[in-house]
């Protein structure tokens, strides 16, 4: 496969947008605060990263067993183009309007502007009463 029908398909997928537009509008976000925003599992979410990393589109840094991506900071001209269009989605995208609040509460949580993997089990624990019923 050529290199322009890889980037393109790797925009083929509405998780990978979804993906994509997160991390352009959030900026450097760790792998379990992405599973978060989206709802989806950490598997899911990993390979998608994977296919956008692969395309050109991410870079990743670990950090201990964390791993955060964010977009590539040198993307080709071609790339910059497609971002711009898959940015423009925004307004016609409920579902990327919905991962922009998720992501906005789950990094709320982050301390000292790391992620705080576990910390979300540990509210929703800490707000479920001992019969099983949230407060």
């Amino acid at each position: 496969m050529d290199r322009e029908a890889e980037i393109f398909q790797s925009l083929a997928d509405s998780t990978r947008l979804r993906l994509l537009h997160l991390l352009v509008r959030r900026g450097e976000i760790c792998v379990c605060e992405l599973t978060d925003a989206l709802g989806l599992p950490q598997y899911n979410v990993s390979r998608h990263l994977r296919i956008l990393q692969s395309a050109g589109w991410l870079e990743d840094r670990k950090l201990g067993k964390w791993v955060y991506y964010r977009t590539a900071p040198r993307l080709s001209p071609f790339h910059r183009r497609l971002l711009e269009a898959v940015l423009r989605l925004r307004e016609e995208r409920k579902d990327f309007q919905r991962d922009e609040v998720h992501a906005r509460r789950r990094l709320k949580l982050r301390r000292g502007g790391l992620c705080c993997v576990g910390l979300v089990a540990q509210i929703g624990a800490a707000i479920t009463r001992k019969d099983g019923s949230k407060t």
